[in-house]
Parts: structure tokens; C-alpha cells; sequence
């Protein structure tokens, strides 16, 4: 049992837009797991952003789960998340609420808006953290059983790191963090790539390294830039689960995934993520801050099963996620920027309770979008240029892509101005939904 002396709420998080019974299953099993083992309450939501008749497949789904002491459910469609949207930007009176409102819930996709609404239900929920998972996600089997990653989150989050010494298998943190809470607790996948640009790989791997190549900062040298294709996308490997084993350490951005990851409160309460529609990679941000700011985490490897859904392999799932690949190339312009500021700013990103502070970062995204666009344009004709080589549907891509250069490189620099904007609203938005659905 945890060592909590008193029950608290946790919000174990599922945003979809696609059919994902089977993982709606599969997360309520965990849901159950946390409230047997653990003195938590559960609140399972489930942001569901899918066409009717899949939302009325996972009603249903959602229906036949078996009842579990200590698990509430809430199953969500874009009306309910959008009315209560509405009433937590009214109650915070901020000054461009319609705005604010398409940058939490945009008619395109965005991996940060939906889990910025998820942070959003769970403060108002009085959850104390948020576990999120994804529906292209399953969990790895040991000894007959589903290894659920919530075992080590709810082990370790919240404590004092020198309070979580005796729950973890080693520990790499200068003891200077010692009293700082553990703040994030994540691991990887193991499966297909996370970024589903294998077929380039398959088709020319010399274009594939210069693809991906181009989401590293553009003054790195050849040998950085071989060093981070190599690692790239390619989570924990193949290899499955055999045994536990976690550290309790600053946890390197490049060895977690955002379908395996947990926050406490203190983080995604003070920042958001960023609200880039289209944009893969988009919700990294806060394992960014937390890193940076040496706050401790947990780095454990109950690795997540990921595979590719039906729709990636659509000619028009192609194009669009294709899409997605190049805006994050482009949203590094600005973020290598802010990273590195962050590198730098340390302990200065935290305030004087030791919580993150809004402040240094909408302060480094403001000035990164005055970054000169000429790298990102090198960016767009190496893309064109490589997709070309390819020819098929890559090079018709890379027509489309031309096409809407412009736009691109618009789109990347606006929405860096977006999240600088969802930055400065955001205490106000999290108080004013507060406790709202307790």
C-alpha cells in the first residue's frame, strides 16, 4: 500500500479520435490496479474527440466495465469538454476568450490542446496528478499479467525525492535535489517507431538520416546530428519486459514517451503545453521543463506497447501525418532556442516556492519568435528535395508541402506566439476551474 496516510485523487488521462475499445479495456484494468494497490481515488477520463458512431462503440465499452472501488469514469465528447471550457474561461474574465478557447480545443488535431484540457479537468477534478496514455498504445504481459506503469508512478510522484530513495531500484540525483518532490515519473515503448516515417527507412536509409537530421539544431555538427538519428524514435527497442527496474534521476527527455508518462500537479497546474495543431512532438514541452529545472523524476522501464493504427496507413492518413512530421521539424527552430535558454536558466525557471515559473519561459518563446526563418526554409527544401528522391507518394507530398511553403512557415512562428499567449492565461484558467467538478 502507499505510504499516504490519506486517500488522494489521481487522474488517469485517455484522449482519443479513433476507434480504441479494446484500450478503454485495457485502462480501466489500470485504473483498477492503482485504486487496489494504492490509497488513491482513480478518476479515469477519457477525452473522446471521435466521429458519433465510434463515441456510442466506447460508450458502450466504457458501460461494461467492471465496477471497481475507488475508479470514476468520465467519458467526455467534444461538447461536454467544450461547455466546460466555456464556463472556466468566462469564470477567469481573460481578454480574447474565443481565442483562448480554439487554442484548448482547435477543430484540428493537437496532441497539446487535448492534454492541456485533460491538465485542466484534473485541476478541476482536485486531482494531486495526471497519468496519461494513448489510444495506439497497449501494455506489455509478464507472468500472465498487464505491466501498468502506474505502479511506478504512484510509487514514487509527489514525494520528496529522499522520501522515494527506498521505492526505486538505484538512484542518480545530485543530493542537492534531495528535498525537492518527485515531479514526473515516465518510461519509453517498445514496437513500431514512434514517428511513422519507417517507410523511409525502408525505401532509402540515406534519405531517412537526412530527414530526420533535421530536427536537430541547426549548428550541431555531422557527428551530433548521426548521434541523434540513431536514437531517435526508436523508444526502448524491441525488447520486453523481464523485471522491474527504476532510477530515480533528472530524466532524460529523449527516454521517456508521452503515452507513458505522469505529472504532479505543481507542473502541468503552472505550465501548459504547447496548443500547435498538426504538430507531432508537440507535447514534449513540460518533460522538457521538468529536466531543466532539476526537478527529480522517475525513469522506469514499464514500457508501453505502441503500434500503428489502421488510419496511418490510408493514402490520406499519409499525407496528413506526413504533415504533422514536417511542422515539428519547423516548431524546433523555436524550441532548440527555448531548450537551450532553459539549459541555461537551471534553477531560475523555478519560483520562489520552488514550483516552475511561467514567467522564464514565455519570456524565452517570445523572443525565439523573432528567429530569423532562413534555417526553416532550408529545412523545407531538404524535406522537398529528399521526398523527390523518393518520388510516389513522397514526391506528391512534397508538391503539396511547396505548395504551401509559406503558409508552413507562418503557421510555425504563430504558433509559438499561441502558446506564449496560453502561457499568460493559464494560472488564471487553472483557478477558475479549480475544483469545478469535485
Amino acid at each position: 500500500m502507499s505510504e499516504e496516510a490519506d486517500m488522494h485523487r489521481i487522474c488517469l488521462s485517455l484522449p482519443t479520435d479513433r476507434e480504441c475499445s479494446a484500450t478503454i479495456t485495457a485502462i480501466g484494468g489500470e485504473a483498477s490496479y492503482a485504486a487496489r494497490h494504492f490509497d488513491v481515488e482513480v478518476h479515469l477520463l477519457i477525452l473522446d474527440s471521435s466521429d458519433e458512431r465510434t463515441r456510442e462503440a466506447h460508450a458502450r465499452t466504457v458501460a461494461a466495465l467492471p465496477r471497481a472501488a475507488g475508479v470514476v469514469v468520465h467519458h467526455l465528447d467534444e461538447s461536454a469538454q467544450r461547455d466546460f471550457l466555456r464556463g472556466a474561461i468566462d469564470r477567469a474574465a481573460l481578454p480574447e476568450p474565443e481565442r483562448i478557447l480554439d487554442l484548448m480545443l482547435p477543430d484540428a488535431l493537437s496532441y497539446g490542446a487535448c492534454t492541456n484540457r485533460a491538465f485542466l479537468i484534473a485541476a478541476a477534478l482536485d486531482c494531486r496528478s495526471l497519468h496519461r496514455r494513448d489510444s495506439d498504445c497497449g501494455y506489455q504481459v509478464f507472468d500472465g499479467k498487464p505491466v501498468h506503469p502506474i505502479h511506478h508512478e504512484l510509487t514514487s510522484l509527489g514525494k520528496r525525492a529522499r522520501d522515494a530513495f527506498a521505492g526505486v531500484s538505484e538512484v542518480t540525483l545530485d543530493p542537492a535535489a534531495a528535498d525537492r518532490p518527485v515531479s514526473m515519473v515516465g518510461a519509453s515503448f517498445i514496437g513500431e517507431l514512434s514517428v511513422d516515417i519507417g517507410g523511409i527507412r525502408e525505401l532509402d536509409k540515406e534519405v531517412y538520416d537526412e530527414v530526420v537530421a533535421l530536427w536537430a539544431p541547426g549548428h550541431w555538427s555531422a557527428e551530433q546530428k548521426r548521434e541523434l538519428v540513431e536514437e531517435s524514435f526508436k523508444g526502448a527497442g524491441m525488447l520486453p519486459f523481464t523485471g522491474d527496474h527504476s532510477t530515480l534521476t533528472l530524466v532524460d527527455p529523449m527516454c521517456v514517451d508521452m503515452s507513458n508518462i505522469a505529472f504532479d500537479r505543481d507542473v502541468y497546474e503552472r505550465l501548459p503545453l504547447p496548443p500547435a495543431t498538426a504538430t507531432i512532438g508537440s507535447d514534449y514541452f513540460l518533460i522538457h521543463a521538468v529536466h531543466d529545472a532539476a526537478l527529480p523524476g522517475v525513469l522506469h522501464n514499464r514500457h508501453i506497447e505502441n503500434y500503428y493504427t489502421g488510419e496511418r496507413r490510408t493514402h490520406a492518413g499519409f499525407l496528413a501525418y506526413q504533415t504533422r512530421f514536417v511542422k515539428f521539424l519547423l516548431s524546433m527552430l523555436y524550441l532548440h532556442y527555448v531548450y537551450e535558454r532553459m539549459a541555461d536558466a537551471g534553477a531560475a525557471l523555478l519560483d520562489e516556492s520552488g514550483r516552475l515559473d511561467p514567467a522564464p519561459f514565455a519570456a524565452f518563446l517570445a523572443e525565439s519568435v523573432r528567429l530569423d526563418r532562413t534555417e526553416n526554409e532550408r529545412r523545407l527544401d531538404t524535406v522537398a528535395a529528399a521526398y523527390g528522391r523518393l518520388g510516389g507518394k513522397y514526391a506528391e507530398f512534397a508538391r503539396g508541402m511547396t505548395a504551401d511553403r509559406e503558409r508552413l512557415l507562418d503557421e510555425a512562428a504563430l504558433d509559438t506566439e499561441d502558446f506564449v499567449l496560453l502561457i499568460g492565461a493559464w494560472e488564471a484558467l487553472v483557478q477558475a476551474g479549480r475544483g469545478a467538478l469535485r
